[in-house]
């Protein structure tokens, strides 16, 4: 047996099991709206940062712009979204948040804010700085494309 190695020494098991702990949790808190993480990353990119193309915001959350394609397919029928032309050739597209859109976002985001205060609040802000820079350089350089977030 080799004595070198433990499970739960590990990074990659430790930043797993964090990212698990916490995508479970948002996707309980955000379900009753009948959204998943990536609408909400969807929306929360086109109605608070004004990411406005199918491109842009699969760049934005990190994953593959066929990912973002289906989920905006997904968003249109449940009238969160809505796409517009974007140039004269018609072959842009601009992603716009619906009424309905507007009012998820509205409601999903105190609880997003609250999951991230619940876990960013156990640690010393210079900690969560440090935590995220080093989270940032282990990033860099890492040009895979994400099939789902």
């Amino acid at each position: 047996m080799d004595r070198g190695y433990r499970l739960h020494t590990r990074l990659g098991y430790k930043v797993s099991r964090l990212a698990r702990l916490m995508e479970a949790q948002l996707d309980e808190m955000i379900s009753p709206f009948g959204v998943t993480r990536l609408m909400w990353c969807i929306l929360s990119g086109v109605g608070l940062e004004d990411v406005r193309t199918p491109s842009a915001l699969a760049d934005y959350v990190g994953i593959a712009r066929s990912a973002v394609s289906r989920a905006l397919r997904t968003m249109e029928d449940m009238g969160l979204i809505s796409r517009c032309g974007a140039d004269g050739d018609g072959r842009g597209v601009e992603i716009r948040l619906t009424e309905r859109g507007r009012s998820v976002m509205e409601q999903c985001r105190p609880l997003v804010e609250q999951l991230n205060d619940h876990f960013t609040d156990k640690i010393a802000q210079d900690e969560l700085a440090a935590v995220l820079r080093l989270v940032d350089a282990l990033s860099a350089g890492e040009t895979r494309e994400l099939a789902r977030l």
